[in-house]
């Protein structure tokens, strides 16, 4: 069985690395890997030494719709060359040419992997349509968790019959890595000691939700003045989020601490006693497996993946949508009573989301 991965990536795609490792030990399957990006990528290099078959498709973002039109031929002629049996594309930009050109080359399997649902429903609605399309020209489409199956059924107008639900998984042994070294390190260099941390990991964009965690910081900072809102992470949202603390008095509790070093991730999940998380509608979020599974206690939007791990005040803390109220009280009660979330949470995540997980229900998919 040959299947072929595409997906848009100026950057590093980690999963992909994971199946390449995976089934090179196991030997059984052949995978090659599609990147749509200016340059060899990281993620093409990092497959390419592990074993596997490997395509650059020249892609320029800041010209999207003349890149779509050139890598259609391109793929076209890819897919006709090597004749996989199954082509698996993973986001909306080469989900467009990727699919089209392999209904044409002849490829009968046909998957998309719904990573970045809901994007144009709120933020570019006209491009619906195409997501429609997509939807009908594959054979079977993946969304990553049941909120995300829900979206594409009732807005995209998704066939029931060709959707299988897959959770994205994590390698647990990658991203538990934490040291007391590196918890120290935090602590000395963000001045942790005696506070109450309430932490956050993803860009600085309106679809995170930072708004409304910096609308709730004011209550929480209220009842325990020496809690502080760690927001790890970049954006186009920055400026305007520092202002809105500012004017929210609530500065002085709130560090902006820029994009972390990898490595230091899991020691800072493991610091937290809350790990706040707000975004809106959003496919899966990688950050809520990879929070329980270094026992930060959750508490989140009833969004992707967390709606589907979380129990309410059993392993995790669900609030509503846009709901700074909602949210301080998730976050007070998880202050005060949400030590247990730590361990119940850590097992449910494992359980959930491990990446073995992940890769035998693609198999099973490929499979059927």
């Amino acid at each position: 069985m040959h299947v072929v991965f595409t997906i848009v990536d100026e950057g590093a795609v980690p999963y992909f690395q994971w199946f390449a490792q995976k089934v090179k030990h196991e030997g059984e399957h052949k995978f090659s890997f599609v990147a749509l990006a200016t340059k060899k990528t990281e993620m093409l290099k990092i497959v390419e030494r592990i074993g596997c078959d490997t395509y650059l498709i020249y892609f320029d973002n800041k010209n999207r719709k003349k890149s779509m039109i050139s890598a259609f031929f391109k793929l076209f002629r890819l897919f006709k060359n090597i004749k996989p049996d199954i082509v698996q594309t993973n986001l909306f930009d080469d989900s467009l040419p990727g699919l089209i050109a392999a209904r044409l080359a002849g490829v009968k399997k046909r998957i998309i992997v719904k990573q970045d649902t809901t994007f144009h429903y709120f933020f570019a609605p006209k491009w619906v349509k195409a997501d429609r399309f997509n939807n009908w020209n594959a054979t079977d489409l993946v969304p990553v968790s049941n909120e995300a199956k829900q979206f594409i059924i009732e807005k995209e107008k998704a066939d029931v019959k060709k959707i299988t639900m897959i959770h994205h998984g994590i390698p647990s042994e990658l991203f538990t890595k934490s040291t007391e070294e590196y918890k120290q390190l935090l602590s000395k260099r963000y001045n942790l000691n005696e506070k109450i941390i309430i932490g956050t990991v993803s860009r600085l964009i309106e679809w995170k939700g930072y708004r409304y965690i910096i609308n709730a910081a004011k209550k929480v900072i209220d009842i325990y003045p020496n809690a502080i809102f760690i927001f790890v992470g970049e954006g186009d949202q920055k400026e305007e989020l520092i202002k809105l603390a500012e004017e929210n008095d609530v500065i002085n509790n709130i560090t902006f601490t820029g994009w972390m070093d990898r490595k230091l991730i899991p020691s800072f999940y493991t610091i937290l006693d809350v790990y706040a998380h707000a975004a809106i509608y959003e496919p899966f979020g990688f950050v809520i497996p990879e929070a329980m599974m270094n026992g930060a206690p959750v508490v989140s939007t009833p969004t992707g993946c967390a709606l589907d791990a979380i129990r309410h005040k059993e392993n995790g803390y669900l609030c509503k949508y846009k709901d700074p109220k909602s949210l301080a009280e998730g976050i007070i009660y998880t202050i005060e009573k949400g030590k247990e979330f730590k361990e119940k949470g850590k097992k449910t995540a494992l359980e959930m989301y491990e990446f073995d997980v992940m890769y035998e229900n693609y198999l099973n998919l490929y499979k059927k």
